[in-house]
């Protein structure tokens, strides 16, 4: 070898290209930083970012990956609320991002075919063209996509009625840690052959394999949509309404509640014209044909009518109902123009718990001086409970906050409730895994991780290491 010469070490970015070609993978600084989190606080840059266009590059990557032992974070949109897919110990990102068709629409089956990709929108215009539904509905749908639905088993406000994304999943095709292709289930609306695999990986979070295909089960579209919009005086009046109106035999398509905070906001935000009055609203949706809607939609607002509303409108058709809705969707929009800093904790209670949590929030406020805004799904106690802090960025505001969340999680907790209906456990909710489940639940999770991914590469840092 010539004097001075020596042979030049190979970087991850070179050994990648390698493999998966030029296309594929980034390491501009401003790639890294756009990959290095979600819509939470935490950000991590990897080393390399790849964007898989196949299932054949995933496999690649993942058995390089895996026997290298280099980390390997999925992610999809990257609009998650927990830091789900922030790398926390570098190695690489792997964006899904590219991998966005979908594949197939069977009518006549019930099914679409779809990467993982796929934002949920594009699928529901998609098959919504076709007469068909596709119902889970994350208020991310326009960025979310199927595959991070399926990391966290995404709901939305139609669950009461429809159920969440694992209701909608038929089959998977998914990348283990060391590259092998599973595929699970099928196109069948009903199987029973083993265990139930696609259940394993729905809601896993990333760690233990990665989606690269998945077969969804559709369902015919009901052909006719009414809204009732609802107000009353106090929240627990609200929160009493909705007891009544599914004690009355009611099974609403969504069923969503706001509190006296959420309200406000919006007032200051939208203006007390489009806002209605009140301290609690309820927000009802009824979907079927076009007669039997018309005639619940009768019976329901002339149910709230006699509960005492002080505000109440009724809408038929999908362009007048999501007039209603705009001020729904517009809630999380509201409470950020206050300045506060909104942290998004995804709770459920029991659903008899509706004013238990109104009033435990109030607490909450006093104690620690955080305003606590209360909105969300309350036919199936899903309640998005926000705390809204004024210079968060402040260590004694933190750990301040942090013991208000302490409680908070306590409390849903000894009512029987769960930490996290929708968003996931990611970064954000580690703290409270262990109280969250049982020391039996936590071996299986550990063990299910080691025999997915012995070498821990997928998705590392985060409640199962």
């Amino acid at each position: 070898m010539e004097q001075g010469r020596f042979p030049r070490i190979m970087t991850l970015k070179d050994q990648l290209v390698r493999l998966l070609g030029a296309d594929a993978v980034s390491d501009d600084p401003q790639t890294l930083a756009e990959h290095g989190g979600d819509k939470w606080f935490a950000n991590h840059a990897p080393e390399c970012v790849v964007f898989a266009e196949t299932t054949e590059q995933v496999s690649r990557l993942l058995a390089f990956a895996h026997e290298r032992g280099i980390p390997v974070t999925p992610r999809g949109g990257g609009v998650g609320y927990v830091g789900g897919c922030v790398p926390v110990r570098g190695g690489v990102a792997l964006s899904l991002a590219r991998m966005n068709r979908i594949k197939e629409i069977h009518p006549a089956d019930g099914v679409a075919v779809v990467e993982p990709g796929v934002i949920t929108g594009v699928l529901q215009a998609a098959v919504r063209e076709l007469g068909l539904y596709y119902p889970p509905d994350p208020a991310s749908l326009k960025e979310c996509t199927i595959g991070g639905n399926i990391a966290t088993n995404a709901g939305g406000p139609r669950c009461l009625k429809y159920g969440v994304t694992r209701s909608y999943l038929l089959g998977l095709e998914v990348a283990l840690a060391d590259g092998r292709i599973l595929r699970t289930g099928g196109r069948t609306h009903k199987n029973k052959t083993g265990f139930d695999l696609v259940g394993l990986f729905t809601g896993s979070e990333g760690l233990l394999g990665v989606v690269t295909e998945a077969t969804l089960r559709l369902i015919p579209l009901p052909p006719a949509r009414a809204t009732v919009s609802a107000s009353f005086a106090t929240f627990p009046e609200a929160a009493n309404a909705v007891q009544r109106i599914l004690g009355a035999g009611f099974l609403p398509a969504a069923l969503e509640i706001a509190d006296a905070f959420t309200l406000r906001s919006a007032r200051e935000h939208l203006g007390s014209s489009i806002v209605p009055a009140g301290e609690g609203h309820l927000l009802i949706d009824l979907d079927g044909h076009a007669e039997s809607v018309q005639s619940e939609t009768r019976a329901l607002a002339g149910l709230v009518r006699g509960l005492g509303a002080v505000f109440q409108r009724e809408a038929f058709g999908e362009a007048d109902c999501e007039v209603l809705w705009e001020l729904r969707r517009q809630f999380s929009q509201s409470l950020k123009a206050t300045g506060l800093t909104k942290l998004n904790e995804d709770i459920v209670v029991p659903r008899g718990r509706l004013v238990d949590l109104a009033e435990f929030a109030v607490k909450l406020r006093e104690k620690f001086g955080t305003p606590v805004a209360c909105f969300g799904h309350a036919g199936d106690g899903n309640i998005h409970t926000n705390l809204m802090v004024a210079d968060y960025d402040r260590p004694e505001v933190k750990e301040r906050v942090g013991r208000a969340l302490d409680e908070l999680f306590a409390q849903v907790l000894a009512w029987g409730g769960a930490i996290t209906g929708e968003h996931g456990i990611g970064l954000a909710k580690q703290r409270w895994w262990e109280a969250a489940a049982s020391p039996v639940s936590r071996s299986v999770h550990q063990a299910l991780k080691h025999a997915l991914d012995p070498k821990g590469i997928l998705n590392p840092g985060k409640f199962v290491g």
